[in-house]
């Protein structure tokens, strides 16, 4: 059945209890479902596309794929590529579980691959990450280049998963600068959210307007536009999913990481491999699941104080001495 995550999924789990069917390579027919927002949102759902991809270069096993562009095609697509044979297959983002929960009870010998939603079924990998960890290191960041003391957070459809980002970057924030001030805006409350970059542009422009000098977004492809009028304005913008520092170089002070291509990658090698098998992962940072981005596109930014006192911080979480509060255990956000 479909649970909710909370703190308890706080540990990793794989079942190895209950079987699945192991094909080969020449039996692995994969598939992946993409979400609201297409491949080249150059943030989710594009990190998946990468991973995929670079199961597809090293193997040279092809797979199918779909992008939904509206809610009801979801379970419909997923249907499809079971019926298809297609195996193992990945369902992209947590509003695919319950339609890849429903699928999956009725394609049992299928694998399935849900990523950032927990659908605790004998065939379905679960893989969901501690985005406030990784939230909490680019709340730092922004905090630590603040001149105002002000930094902002655009996200994208408010749903307890993006207050959960929102919550880790306060922490960050107030964890270096105890009177800093964060401003939060949410683009909406459907998934068209995930893909309005007028309305992230609206949201960035006034945040600025109200002394927000490094703005965060976790929207999707929202965030082109609230990236974009960071330079416009002068300020900066941090990116989230993917490796964002690219966008628009000297504006982007850096990206939280989030490594959903790794979780697709594996998704595909793992049933390739012969070493498949469901249960629930949990990606923090000691897994290496999330980060911050520092390439030659930011390296100036960032000062080499910083720089240890983000490396310090994430040091301390993965060692259980510095806790980030996870929203989603109670829905709240408190530091």
């Amino acid at each position: 059945m479909l649970r909710t995550i909370t703190a308890a999924t706080a540990a990793l789990v794989l079942s190895t209890s209950m079987a699945v069917s192991v094909a080969g390579a020449a039996d692995i027919k994969p598939a992946v479902i993409f979400d609201m927002g297409g491949k080249f949102d150059k943030s989710f759902n594009e990190g998946v596309f990468n991973g995929v991809e670079k199961f597809k270069e090293e193997t040279g096993v092809s797979y199918r794929e779909f992008e939904v562009t509206n809610e009801t095609q979801r379970e419909q697509a997923l249907r499809r590529m079971a019926q298809r044979g297609a195996d193992p297959i990945i369902g992209v983002g947590f509003a695919q579980a319950p339609a890849l929960e429903k699928v999956a009870k009725e394609f049992p010998d299928t694998r399935f691959t849900i990523i950032d939603a927990v659908v605790d079924l004998p065939n379905v990998r679960s893989v969901v990450f501690k985005e406030h960890e990784g939230s909490f290191l680019v709340g730092m960041i922004a905090a630590l280049k603040s001149e105002s003391g002000k930094v902002g957070f655009v996200g994208g459809m408010d749903i307890p998963l993006i207050r959960k980002f929102a919550c880790g970057y306060e922490q960050g924030a107030k964890h270096v600068n105890g009177s800093a001030e964060v401003l939060q805006n949410m683009t909406g409350t459907t998934p068209a959210a995930w893909n309005d970059p007028t309305r992230g542009s609206e949201l960035a422009k006034s945040q600025f307007g109200r002394g927000v000098d490094v703005v965060y977004a976790a929207a999707g492809g929202t965030g082109i536009g609230v990236y974009q009028t960071a330079k416009d304005s002068g300020k900066f913008a941090i990116g989230v999913d993917s490796n964002q520092n690219h966008l628009q170089p000297g504006t982007m002070l850096t990206s939280m990481l989030k490594r959903v291509d790794v979780a697709a990658y594996k998704a595909f090698k793992d049933a390739n491999d012969g070493t498949w098998g469901p249960g629930i992962q949990v990606l923090g940072l000691a897994e290496d699941g999330v980060g911050w981005a520092l390439d030659e596109n930011n390296q100036d930014l960032i000062s080499a104080d910083m720089k240890a006192k983000v490396e310090a911080a994430a040091a301390d979480i993965v060692a259980g001495k510095l806790s980030v509060h996870d929203y989603m255990s109670d829905n709240s956000c408190s530091y």
